[in-house]
């Protein structure tokens, strides 16, 4: 598929004047800070909502790419809510959060009480619950699909200024769920709680052979699995997790319940782990070894079986600017899905300094999910900057060669990070698209809501 294709953003290294508000990655900036508004309460969201003739978007810890958040028109604002946080109620089994809450907080807050989330988490906790709703942040493990379906109700700001629930039972609801910050603000979320687990993860390393076959499996027969395809080596790390047995989970209190790593140790990856920092030195030309780039693929390096809960296991991203892909295909194409990728690897040779990251989740019943109704796989590509803030021209060529293969399989991307919005029809990819643009219209007619680039998506 032939499509015009848009650079990704230079990283900008300038110290910031405050003057402007960058997003986090320092690629785009998004309003003038005079523009900026931040409550604290839902009083005041609501005033920053109706205030002035402009329209509205809605930022928290703003990794979402630039042009989601991204103001269209002077007189236009941005609403910061990371300042509308904290526990605001806590049930037998639910807890309600002000929509600007980290999910660093989420988490702190349900450990100590026994309390977990029923869907795993993604790798980056700074996010805040609202944003991670609105883009469809996920982890890994089909019995789940992404943190938007551990809602149980979202409370929002509208337009006019009103207030309304969106529960379960609401039509909308699945509207709700993942509405790209278009349809109203978020002021608070009451979210399932389970209690607690500990898992046991086993790593491992093994030949990508067979792959596909691989993936179902491992996610079939585990509780949890995360896996990293390295095309060039033909070599997968892969992490399964299971609740940890009687003996295990004795260990792991009796530590104070951090996370436990065994004393043995393989050495499987490193020969790889080395050739890859050897590509990543060269394209980000970062000087200090110990640089966040580096960090990222250096833990696979002698590596363990650990114990823990499943945030100590799973949420150990380490939030690097980057410019990040990801594509979703359905579960039961993921054979095929790889073999094509298998086959545009071997007939091009792309440049590639991370490998590819494989994450499989349950159906999602969020209307503009990438895993609506269906189990998915999800394919993740990461390029990181260099020094200088520039990407390598390899590691460019290849995200978006890569992605127009997976749009061509029916790939959908997620919202949050980085796409080619000409690659896909939406409507034809999302069977509930034009249920959701007739939500849009009842609670925003205005387009209040809205910029430049969900005017292109929506209008």
């Amino acid at each position: 598929m032939a499509v015009t294709v848009t650079a990704y953003p230079r990283r900008s290294t300038k110290l910031d004047d405050g003057a402007e508000l960058w997003n986090w990655a320092g690629n785009a900036t998004l309003a003038r800070s005079s523009a900026v508004t931040s409550p604290a309460t839902e009083d005041e969201l609501r005033a920053a909502v109706t205030t002035g003739p402009g329209r509205v978007r809605l930022a928290g810890s703003r990794m979402s790419a630039g042009r989601m958040l991204k103001l269209a028109a002077e007189g236009d604002r941005l609403v910061d809510t990371s300042r509308l946080r904290g526990l605001l109620g806590t049930g037998p089994d639910s807890a309600t959060f002000a929509g600007g809450t980290s999910l660093q907080e989420v988490y702190d807050v349900l450990t100590p009480m026994g309390r977990a989330l029923p869907s795993s988490p993604g790798v980056i906790a700074s996010q805040t619950l609202a944003g991670a709703l609105a883009t469809g942040t996920h982890g890994q493990g089909l019995s789940q699909g992404s943190l938007a379906d551990a809602a149980l109700s979202i409370r929002m700001v509208l337009a006019d200024g009103s207030v309304q629930e969106f529960d379960r039972a609401h039509p909308s609801f699945p509207a709700a769920q993942l509405g790209l910050g278009v349809l109203g603000a978020v002021s608070a979320v009451t979210l399932r709680t389970v209690p607690s687990l500990v898992y046991s993860c086993h790593k491992d390393a093994v030949s990508a052979d067979d792959l596909g076959t691989k993936l179902t499996s491992w996610n079939r027969e585990n509780a949890l699995s995360k896996a990293w395809w390295f095309p060039d080596e033909n070599l997968v790390h892969v992490w399964t997790a299971q609740e940890a047995a009687p003996a295990e989970q004795l260990a792991y209190r009796a530590g104070g319940s951090a996370l436990l790593e065994r004393a043995e140790t393989s050495d499987a990856m490193n020969r790889t782990i080395d050739r890859t920092l050897t590509n990543m030195r060269g394209d980000t030309q970062i000087l200090d070894a110990a640089g966040k780039p580096y960090r990222t693929v250096n833990r696979f390096k002698d590596f363990s079986d650990v114990t823990g809960d499943v945030y100590q296991v799973f949420c150990r991203g380490i939030a690097t600017p980057q410019i990040n892909v990801e594509i979703a295909v359905p579960l039961h194409r993921v054979d095929e899905v790889v073999a094509v990728l298998k086959a545009w690897h071997a007939r091009t040779n792309p440049h590639m300094h991370y490998p590819v990251i494989l994450r499989c989740t349950g159906p999602s019943s969020a209307w503009l999910s990438p895993a609506f109704e269906q189990e998915t796989c999800w394919f993740g590509f990461v390029v990181y900057y260099a020094e200088d803030g520039s990407l390598s021209e390899g590691g460019m060529d290849f995200l978006r060669a890569v992605e127009e293969v997976l749009a061509d399989e029916g790939g959908r991307p997620h919202w949050g990070k980085y796409f080619e919005a000409p690659l896909y029809d939406w409507a034809a990819r999302y069977p509930r698209w034009e249920d959701f643009r007739r939500v849009r219209e009842q609670l925003d007619p205005q387009h209040r809501f809205a910029n430049a680039f969900t005017d292109a998506l929506f209008d």
